[in-house]
């Protein structure tokens, strides 16, 4: 089966990319639960199950939520209201969600699932009182498996933007769409969208259009359509082939003349966001002076701390990765 997204002048002048937090969140969870994971992600996800487990999101709300296969209710990806929301900005419209919206998506996957968990029942019955718990599971979920990794994952989404608005600025649409995906075409002022199921027309959604790179929706196309917000459209943005590829810092010696050794060895090393702990075990430096420097590093924007409870992981910046970036130039 086929859909058919019809566009008019208008639609096309509202045509517009944007950057979603909370489209990496689901598909990402997802992709966790399937064994074995796809080979592109293995390395993040041989990193993260143990922290997602560690916390006791394998069997909360979003386990619940995002079933292996199938629908996800569409309140947890709201239509971004610009280019690159925060996820605060994200959560704060799921918490807005109207009551009866929530519940007309939870009766949507019972259809699908052939029944509610126990906490689904719990939401369904009072929206507005639980939704806070399922965002806080959000933002916990979103420190141990993303935010480590999110200035890599966005360079790749930025990238990916940047190329597309480029198509259109020098071939225009029909390139754009035709390009995007083996499964999307254009023709006759129409998307069609092959191998679907769910329905996609003006009818069931609104004006213009939503294109979401993704680093983690592939292989596939994945579409939200709820008036009057715009249809969307997450694909899976190029480049996420070699996001996980070590990069070797041929001239690491430069940036120890200015960094430190230490300092750069410790740059060198979250090429894989790691504790205090872990990266004393892999340098071979003592706890202590590991903090001292990562205390500096992040004081000079090059480093990022992210605590759930009493963990604290560390990762480059995207300050950071345009040093390296220079070092392998």
């Amino acid at each position: 089966m086929s859909v058919e997204l019809a566009f008019a002048a208008s639609d096309l002048a509202q045509m517009r990319f944007a950057v979603s937090p909370m489209w990496e969140i689901g598909p990402s969870f997802r992709l966790l639960n399937s064994r074995p994971a796809h080979g592109v992600h293995r390395r993040w996800a041989e990193q993260v199950r143990p922290r997602v487990v560690d916390v006791g999101l394998d069997r909360g709300w979003l386990a619940e939520l995002i079933p292996p296969t199938g629908y996800v209710p569409d309140f947890l990806n709201p239509a971004p209201p610009g280019p690159a929301p925060t996820l605060a900005e994200e959560l704060a419209r799921i918490l807005a969600t109207p009551a009866d919206r929530v519940r007309r998506d939870l009766d949507h996957l019972r259809h699908h699932q052939g029944g509610l968990g126990a906490r689904l029942r719990t939401l369904h019955a009072e929206p507005q009182a639980r939704l806070a718990r399922v965002v806080e599971e959000i933002e916990t979920y979103w420190k141990v498996a993303i935010a480590p990794y999110w200035a890599r994952i966005r360079t790749v989404l930025d990238a990916d933007v940047f190329y597309r608005a480029r198509q259109v600025a020098e071939y225009g649409t029909a390139r754009l769409f035709n390009d995007l995906h083996p499964s999307s075409s254009w023709g006759d002022n129409a998307l069609r969208l092959a191998r679907r199921q769910r329905t996609l027309s003006r009818k069931t959604a609104g004006a213009g259009l939503l294109l979401i790179p993704s680093a983690f929706t592939g292989p596939g196309l994945r579409t939200r359509v709820s008036l009057p917000e715009p249809p969307q459209l997450a694909y899976p943005a190029r480049g996420v082939g070699v996001l996980w590829e070590p990069r070797p810092v041929t001239r690491s010696a430069a940036i120890a003349a200015v960094l430190g050794r230490s300092r750069t060895v410790l740059l060198t090393e979250l090429e894989t966001p790691a504790s205090t702990t872990e990266l004393a075990l892999r340098t071979g430096l003592s706890a202590g002076g590991v903090s001292q420097h990562l205390t500096a590093l992040r004081d000079a924007g090059l480093v990022s701390a992210h605590r759930v409870g009493r963990l604290v992981l560390y990762a480059r910046t995207s300050v950071a990765e345009s040093v390296l970036d220079a070092a392998l130039a």
